[in-house]
């Protein structure tokens, strides 16, 4: 299963042209994508038209949607940021670290760009698609 990251979706429905929004692009219809409730709103609450907003939610939500945080993903979340801390990381954003905890408790891929998702594949073994 790939998880794609808010920034991917946003470049995407942007109209922006990258290695990631082709990569996604390519998966769309051929590979199983998951949306996590995280991803869901930060992407959703960037549209300004009542339109364009309905039709990415049509859009999105033709995929499994789940619930990436509760009591257990946060300590986990939490977990993982001060094991990235000890090593001198800090993250920029908390919400890369829960989705970043997410797909790795449940050994997803992630299609991402932000760097704030590297250390998470160097230091804490999240799988990428690229």
């Amino acid at each position: 299963m790939i998880v794609v990251d808010i920034s991917i979706w946003v470049d995407y429905f942007t109209g922006q042209t990258t290695r990631e929004t082709e990569a996604l692009d390519s998966l769309l219809g051929k590979q199983e994508l998951l949306m996590g409730d995280l991803i869901l709103t930060e992407v959703l609450q960037g549209f300004r038209h009542e339109r364009h907003f309905q039709q990415a939610l049509r859009l999105l939500q033709a995929f499994p949607v789940v619930t990436m945080l509760g009591p257990d993903m946060a300590v986990r979340s939490t977990n993982n940021y001060r094991t990235l801390r000890r090593r001198g990381v800090t993250v920029r954003k908390t919400i890369d670290v829960m989705i970043g905890t997410y797909c790795l408790a449940e050994d997803h891929a992630l299609l991402c760009s932000d760097r704030d998702f590297h250390p998470m594949i160097q230091h804490l073994g999240l799988l990428s698609v690229l």
